[in-house]
C-alpha cells in the first residue's frame, strides 16, 4: 500500500467518535485538558454539549466516566498513556474494574514514539498494568483503518476496554473494503512455517518489512499475524502458527515485561513450550529525540526487527 496516507491513530480516533455519535446520543467524551492533542477536539466541535473538559484531573475524569456509565451513557475516557494507565491506574481498577463498568479508555500518545516529550510521557507499562485488572479488553490497533473500527467495536461491547492510540503517523496495512474488526481474533497477514511473528500496534508495518526481507534472503517461511486484541488473547490462531514454527516472535511498542510478548510466552509456556525472541524495550526507560529516530535507536524500525530476527535464527545455525 505504498502511496497511501499516514495517519496517527489518535486522529482515527477522533473522526471516529464523530461518526458515531451521529447515530448514538448516549455516547459522551470526556477530556481532561488535551483535547487538541488526543484530538477529542473534533467531536467537540460536533457535539459540543457532549463533550466535558474534566481539567487537569485524570483520576477525578475516570470516576465521572464510571458514574456516566451508570445512568445509561457510554463514556468514552480520553488522555494520555501514561495518566490514563499511570496516574488514574486505582481509578481505573477499583472505580471502572471491579464493579466491570461500561467505560471506554482511549489512551493516545503511548510508547516511545511519543518522541520529543521524553521518558516522564512515554508510557512503556500501560499493555501490562491494563491486562492485570481483571475482565479489562485491551486492544493496540495497527493503522488507521483498524483504529477506526476498533473505536465503534469498543462502543458495541459491554464492559471496560481499554485502548492504546499513537501520536506517530503510520503507514496503512489494512485494506478499507476488506477489513473485518473481529472481537479477540488477531489477523493472519503473512503465511510461512519455519518462523511465526505476532505484532500489534504500529509494529505490524515494520514487521511485514522485515519478514519479506528474511524470506527473500533466506528462503525461510515467515508468517505474520496482526494481534491487535491482547485481552483476550487470540490463543487458537497463536497455537496454530506456531505448532510447526522453529522460533516465535513477538513485536510491540512497550516494554517486553507483561505486555504482548508476555501474553504469547503465558500461553506457551503452558500449552507448547517454544524458543521466543520478544522485541520491544528491555527494562528501560525511555529517552527524549524524534520518534522516527528513537524507533531505530531502540530497534523497533524495519531494519531493527530484522536485524534482531537475524540473529535469532544465527543461534539456530540460519543466517541473513
Amino acid at each position: 500500500m505504498q502511496g497511501l496516507k499516514k495517519i496517527a491513530t489518535r486522529e482515527s480516533y477522533g473522526r471516529a467518535l464523530v461518526e458515531l455519535g451521529k447515530k448514538h446520543g448516549n455516547l459522551i467524551v470526556l477530556d481532561a485538558d488535551l483535547a487538541e492533542a488526543t484530538k477529542t477536539n473534533i467531536f467537540r466541535k460536533e457535539f459540543p454539549a457532549r463533550h466535558i473538559d474534566c481539567g487537569i484531573a485524570e483520576a477525578n475524569m475516570m470516576g465521572i466516566a464510571a458514574g456516566l456509565s451508570l445512568t445509561g451513557k457510554v463514556p468514552f475516557a480520553s488522555i494520555f498513556a501514561m495518566f490514563a494507565a499511570g496516574r488514574a491506574y486505582e481509578q481505573v481498577r477499583n472505580t471502572i474494574g471491579y464493579p466491570h463498568l461500561n467505560v471506554k479508555i482511549a489512551a493516545t500518545h503511548a510508547g516511545i514514539s511519543v518522541g520529543e516529550d521524553g521518558a516522564s510521557h512515554q508510557c512503556l507499562e500501560d499493555l501490562a498494568l491494563m491486562r492485570m485488572i481483571p475482565g479489562m479488553t485491551v486492544m493496540c490497533p495497527a493503522d488507521d483503518v483498524e483504529a477506526r473500527a476498533m473505536v465503534e467495536a469498543a462502543y458495541t461491547y459491554e464492559g471496560p476496554v481499554y485502548m492504546r492510540l499513537g501520536r506517530l503517523a503510520v503507514p496503512p496495512v489494512n485494506e478499507v473494503e476488506s477489513y473485518r474488526f473481529t472481537w479477540g481474533r488477531g489477523i493472519k497477514l503473512r503465511e510461512g512455517k519455519e518462523v511465526a511473528v505476532f505484532a500489534t500496534g504500529l509494529m505490524v508495518a515494520p514487521v511485514l518489512a522485515a519478514a519479506e526481507k528474511i524470506t527473500t534472503e533466506l528462503g525461510l517461511g515467515v508468517s505474520v499475524a496482526n494481534i491487535h486484541t491482547i485481552k483476550p488473547l487470540d490463543d487458537d490462531l497463536i497455537l496454530d502458527m506456531v505448532k510447526d514454527a522453529k522460533l516465535i516472535v513477538t513485536a510491540e511498542e512497550h516494554s517486553i515485561l507483561g505486555g504482548l510478548g508476555g501474553a504469547v510466552a503465558e500461553l506457551l509456556s503452558e500449552r507448547l513450550p517454544k524458543r521466543m525472541l520478544r522485541i520491544g524495550i528491555r527494562d528501560v526507560f525511555g529517552e527524549s529525540g524524534p520518534a522516527v529516530e528513537l524507533l531505530q535507536r531502540y530497534g523497533l524500525d524495519a531494519a531493527g526487527v530484522h536485524n534482531q530476527i537475524c540473529s535469532a535464527l544465527k543461534n539456530n545455525e540460519k543466517s541473513c
